[in-house]
């Protein structure tokens, strides 16, 4: 028996995410008194591969073939459940991020396998399987049994913490047979925006709603974002009004995100946006409206004007940063 962590590359490199997963693993794999199984598709270096050992996998699997480099849910699921029943893993984690949420479904059916979607914590006890989740756009809690031989869990970014060991991985690179004819996914270009920090993958996230009355009030909100080196959302009705590119909407309709640190501002907090960021590590709210529901959900709050505010803020973190 072990535990399969299925880690994503990101253009040969891994992320904080993917060491996150690990960690998680190697907390329920102790559990279960097992032993951690990473797998990687991809080209990747092995001094990059190696990192996964320093998290807690005790081994390594790589499976690099040209036609499985781009996100194919079909070809993907088929590969991991094809090494999850050689490895004989009755627990397979993934990212709670659109890969984690697409491929899920599909392994579930191939393993006959219940779905932990969402989890925040190790599990509560191993006999019954019992998991603690969010439920209700993040309102309450749930306490879910998965009843099945096998489990699958989907990890909520930034919800567990780093756990670093000098534990050397056994890598081994693994050459499986894939169907070609069965991908359906041809990436014909690719474009991407230099220097820019992507919302799913921000540790910071400066958010804007109406509370910032027209876009041109924009500036000091992307300015402090670049000065945290985080990334720009905004709430549904500004990008509804064209205000905001609607890849920065985040909420129930939108993006949803789990960084460390969330900055709402002039935002009232309807249950829809919230859904798409209650997981955040700290939320800080700046409004007007004293009685907002953004401020129930926020550690801090600044109750006042966002165009007064922002500007002191940007001034208050470049005589930090000085």
């Amino acid at each position: 028996m072990s535990v399969l962590v299925f880690t994503e590359n990101w253009d040969g490199k891994f992320k904080k995410l993917s060491f996150e997963l690990v960690s998680y693993a190697r907390g329920v794999a102790d559990m279960l008194n097992t032993s951690v199984i990473a797998l990687q598709i991809g080209a990747m270096d092995e001094a990059e591969l190696i990192k996964l050992g320093n998290f807690g996998a005790s081994r390594i699997i790589s499976i690099d073939r040209p036609e499985l480099k781009n996100l194919d849910n079909q070809a993907w699921a088929e590969v991991i459940a094809t090494v999850a029943r050689k490895e004989n893993a009755k627990v397979i984690i993934l990212s709670g991020n659109n890969t984690g949420k697409a491929l899920a479904p599909r392994l579930s059916v191939k393993l006959k396998a219940g779905v932990g979607a969402g989890v925040s914590r190790l599990p509560l006890e191993t006999e019954p399987f019992t998991v603690y989740k969010r439920a209700f756009s993040g309102n309450a809690l749930a306490k879910t049994l998965i009843r099945t031989e096998v489990k699958i869990l989907t990890l909520l970014q930034n919800s567990y913490g780093l756990s670093e060991t000098e534990n050397k991985a056994v890598m081994e690179r693994v050459d499986i047979q894939t169907d070609v004819g069965a991908i359906k996914t041809e990436v014909l270009d690719v474009h991407k925006q230099p220097g820019k920090v992507l919302l799913t993958d921000a540790d910071i996230v400066v958010s804007g709603g109406r509370g910032m009355k027209s876009p041109d009030n924009w500036g000091p909100l992307v300015e402090l974002a670049s000065l945290l080196g985080g990334a720009t959302a905004c709430s549904r009705p500004v990008s509804d009004e064209g205000w905001r590119p609607h890849e920065e909407h985040t909420g129930q309709t939108g993006k949803i995100i789990s960084p460390n640190l969330y900055i709402a501002v002039g935002i009232s907090g309807a249950t829809q946006h919230l859904a798409g960021v209650s997981s955040s590590k700290y939320i800080v709210a700046i409004n007007t409206d004293k009685d907002a529901p953004i401020f129930e959900a926020a550690q801090y709050g600044i109750v006042g004007d966002a165009l007064k505010v922002l500007p002191k803020l940007v001034e208050a973190v470049k005589e930090i940063k000085k």
